[in-house]
């Protein structure tokens, strides 16, 4: 595998790693290998079908002059549900290739191509139903569109090698470039996902521009330019969008949980690239502010339905909880990008967390129903639907899913860093020289990770492994041999030798069971207890329990006990232990796999007897 391979343009002059391009990662993972399938095979076919049925596709061939009709759908933002499906499209593309859903794909960039205007314009509902009203709402999503389409067209390019795409996406930043900027237009764009389409853009074109416009539309932020529809709303004002402050005196989270998500990895985008320290600094303070005030245990981020974002601090109620579950990609999005900065390991435990809890529970086993919200506690009347007519979620867990092999690893000049426990094989570029991981495990069932170093000659490498946040005890051993002394630098175990070809390393994670209480200032969790395995996050349903899961109270010296099932839920671990009050039998299982069988209630958090 040559080094073009790699296709690195050389951007990153202040941070420590680089993720390792998803075509060199293989994945021959049990956990994870059938949703790669049942996301080819299911979930993308469903988003393109409804995109289809609800003439999301048929607007741009209207756009394009190419079929008569009004707009179909209320949003204006109804184009990125074909975006987001073309960049799933495209990432499943390098794992499955498939001619005839790249053909339908070609067809579909051809009226995205034809709907676009002369000047580089592209959003159908102004093309066809408000022209005389582009560019006067700031919080009408045209640049949200905008970035979406960027970032499939550079996945479709990757994908496939073809250009159109990517041409309309350029056409349309120029288009954004001429009308604003220093000296033209101000513009605050309501929901941020336009700063990472344009990073995006430049790091595969290596077109300056694109990332210097992302980075003059941070610095709008804050500074009174703002106005849009949605601000004026009863209760919603510039916090809703992070408009309220200049992004460098960010001090805590506020406003919509997915807007900010996005926001956070612009920034840390052009923190990358301009080794601004202001913009580390204000990511720093807002990491704080939603890890240790704003989080659920899930990983899930956004309490408020009303905002769909942030409220006041450890306000975490678990029954109206939204969590929504672009935010929980949000949050693998702007923590891989944390981790990438830093090397520190506190990142990927977040992104772990969010990843194996928050973003898993958004889609049902099936691959065909999507929850919206995700709540922690159900009277039993919340369920996954199918499509919604916002249906952000669906598509965004179809663009999320197949980019999985990207987070697994990380390289930079002193060595590799082993990110997540994901059985794979991987080729990474270390001191200019290839080296392959070899990864098995079954994880995130059992703790035991085995990995080995494929090599042409010796080399002299670090080889950092990630100490899990929830782990209290591991082992390693390198050919057979256990490390005594462990070395642990920013949560990574770092094994630094020469390393030969078929070198072993075998990590030993503890996994017991885990009680887990919230702090004392989240009022809803007070008195409860949460179980935890590993990664894996639990909760109650009413399907296991004839008494329902409203009687279940866990005493602090009930004996917990793990048992995997693989008939139940496409293979599970189940949490078993014994309700002395009630004299009820526990069964708990994974959070993501809630609501996947008879409707029932659900709990995360239980009624804990302290003794």
């Amino acid at each position: 595998m040559s080094e073009e391979t790699f296709r690195i343009v050389e951007i990153v002059k202040f941070q420590e790693l680089q993720a390792v391009p998803l075509k060199n990662v293989r994945l021959e993972d049990t956990f994870w290998s059938w949703r790669l399938q049942v996301h080819k095979d299911v979930t993308l076919e469903a988003c393109l079908h409804h995109c289809e049925e609800k003439g999301r596709i048929r607007n741009f061939a209207k756009a394009a002059g190419q079929s008569d009709g009004e707009f179909e759908g209320i949003y204006t933002f109804n184009d990125t549900d074909v975006y987001k499906t073309l960049e799933g499209v495209a990432y499943s593309l390098m794992l499955y290739p498939n001619e005839q859903l790249e053909q339908k794909c070609d067809e579909i960039i051809d009226l995205i191509a034809a709907a676009q205007q002369t000047d580089g314009y592209l959003c159908t509902f102004f093309t066809l139903k408000e022209p005389d009203k582009k560019w006067t709402d700031m919080n009408s999503h045209e640049m949200y569109c905008g970035g979406h389409l960027m970032e499939a067209a550079v996945a479709y390019r990757q994908a496939t090698g073809k250009n159109k795409l990517l041409d309309v996406a350029r056409k349309l930043a120029d288009h954004y470039d001429d009308t604003f900027g220093p000296g033209k237009r101000h513009w605050v764009e309501g929901h941020e996902e336009i700063g990472i389409g344009l990073v995006s853009l430049y790091r595969e074109t290596g077109e300056e521009r694109y990332w210097k416009l992302a980075q003059w539309l941070l610095e709008e932020r804050g500074k009174g330019h703002g106005v849009g529809r949605v601000w004026k709303m009863e209760g919603l004002g510039p916090e809703y969008s992070q408009d309220h402050v200049p992004v460098r005196e960010t001090v805590d989270v506020r406003g919509h949980a997915v807007r900010a998500m996005y926001l956070y990895s612009a920034v840390a985008d052009i923190a990358a690239i301009t080794r601004d320290r202001e913009y580390l600094a204000a990511l720093h303070r807002a990491w704080d502010s939603v890890v240790f005030r704003n989080m659920y245990i899930t990983g899930g981020i956004g309490s408020s339905g009303h905002n769909e974002g942030f409220k006041e601090d450890y306000d975490l109620p678990n029954e109206t909880a939204y969590c929504e579950t672009c935010a929980s990609i949000g949050m693998v999005y702007w923590n891989h990008r944390l981790n990438l900065l830093h090397a520190d390991a506190k990142y990927a435990d977040i992104l772990e967390r969010s990843l194996y809890n928050g973003v898993l529970a958004g889609v049902s086993l099936s691959g065909k129903e999507f929850f919206y919200d995700n709540p922690l506690a159900s009277d039993g009347s919340h369920h996954r639907l199918g499509w919604f007519e916002c249906s952000c979620c669906p598509t965004q867990v179809s663009r999320f899913i197949p980019t999985l092999g990207k987070y697994i690893y990380a390289f930079g000049e002193r060595g590799i860093w082993v990110n997540l426990y994901v059985a794979s094989t991987s080729v990474l570029m270390v001191g200019g020289y290839e080296v392959g991981i070899v990864q098995k495990e079954n994880y995130p069932w059992e703790g035991t990770v085995a990995l080995s170093i494929e090599t042409s000659a010796p080399r002299q490498f670090e080889f950092n492994l990630r100490l899990p946040g929830w782990c209290k005890q591991a082992t390693v051993s390198v050919n057979g041999h256990r490390v005594e002394e462990i070395t642990v630098n920013n949560g990574y175990i770092c094994l630094d030798r020469t390393w030969a070809n078929g070198d072993t390393v075998v990590l030993d994670l503890a996994m017991p069971v885990e009680r887990v209480h919230a702090p004392f200032e989240v009022k809803a969790n007070r008195g409860k207890v949460a179980l935890q395995r590993g990664p894996i996050v639990y909760c109650v349903e009413d399907v296991d329990h004839v008494q329902g899961v409203e009687n279940l109270r866990l005493s602090s010296n009930t004996e917990l006990v793990s048992e995997h099932i693989s008939s139940l839920l496409h293979g599970v671990t189940v949490i078993r232990g014994y309700s002395e009050s009630s004299a009820q039998a526990l069964t708990a299982i994974p959070y993501y796999a809630w609501d996947n069988r008879s409707p029932g209630k659900m709990a995360v958090w239980l009624q804990e007897n302290r003794t």
